[in-house]
């Protein structure tokens, strides 16, 4: 005859997925018996405690949690001892050794695992959009990034946008060219969401000189000459003048340092660089 295992009840502030997998883990020990497991996530206040526990007197449950919060876990354990309930508290003892081997205070935030998910599925979307807004490939991006940068070729814009799409800004970036004309939906977002970018001309000479010599090309071509980054550079400038962006030099500054400028401007409203 199949016996039946003791109902567990999971007890959580958050989704309740740590205390389930436990619960089914040590259940799984014992073969040819059936578990039962209620899982109540989202539990934030003394009240719904009490709710959960007069259910469990009837089912005469197993109570398995992972409450963060200390008055919490006290209460739980005070009505369960009540009322003849058996409790495993998952989190309680580790949180508590943890403290004491490093002396620091827990901070007790409710559901920060998944906070963190968040903020990791957050960064993926952004890189995922850096990538597919790259170099101007398709203008529309400008309407939904957080912030789009332009720039004539090789001002590092490609590197910024991946940057701080690890900080989970979604970054849009347009090369300005004199010959093609900058899509017109970046004169018809709001201006300090737009960057413009510069460097000196002698640097970016040499930059582009030494781009054109990884490439195995001339490094006397057009593309490198003085005269035609002073040229594309002029034009740039009449274009971030229109579209009335702040604009960083970001000669002599690591990729680091140029986003730090940007942040600021993006959530301090800091429009002189």
């Amino acid at each position: 005859m199949t016996k039946e295992m003791p109902v567990i009840y999971i007890i959580s502030d958050a989704l309740g997925e740590t205390a389930e997998f436990v619960s089914r883990a040590a259940a799984a020990q014992f073969s040819g018996v059936r578990t039962k497991i209620r899982k109540v996530p989202y539990v934030q206040d003394e009240g719904h405690l009490d709710e959960i526990i007069d259910e469990a007197v009837n089912d005469q449950a197993i109570l398995v949690y992972t409450l963060v919060l200390p008055a919490l876990r006290n209460y739980l354990e005070g009505r369960a001892k009540e009322k003849g309930l058996r409790t495993v508290d998952i989190l309680g003892p580790l949180i508590n050794m943890l403290s004491n081997e490093t002396e620091l205070e827990p901070s007790y935030t409710p559901n920060v695992t998944h906070r963190l998910d968040e903020q990791y599925f957050r960064k993926v979307e952004a890189i995922e959009f850096a990538v597919k807004y790259d170099d101007g490939k398709d203008p529309r991006g400008v309407l939904y990034a957080d912030v789009v940068l332009i720039g004539v070729s090789r001002t590092s814009k490609t590197p910024l946008s991946m940057y701080l799409a690890h900080k989970g800004i979604k970054a849009a970036n347009i090369p300005l060219v004199p010959e093609v004309s900058p899509p017109q939906e970046l004169f018809t977002i709001p201006s300090q969401k737009v960057i413009g970018l510069t460097l000196k001309p002698n640097l970016l000479n040499q930059i582009r000189t030494e781009r054109l010599k990884s490439l195995g090309l001339g490094a006397t071509a057009d593309y490198a000459s003085l005269e035609r980054i002073m040229q594309e550079l002029e034009y740039a400038h009449e274009i971030m003048r229109k579209v009335g962006c702040p604009i960083i030099d970001a000669t002599g500054k690591a990729v680091e340092e140029t986003a730090s400028k940007i942040l600021e401007i993006l959530f301090k409203g800091e429009r002189h660089v």
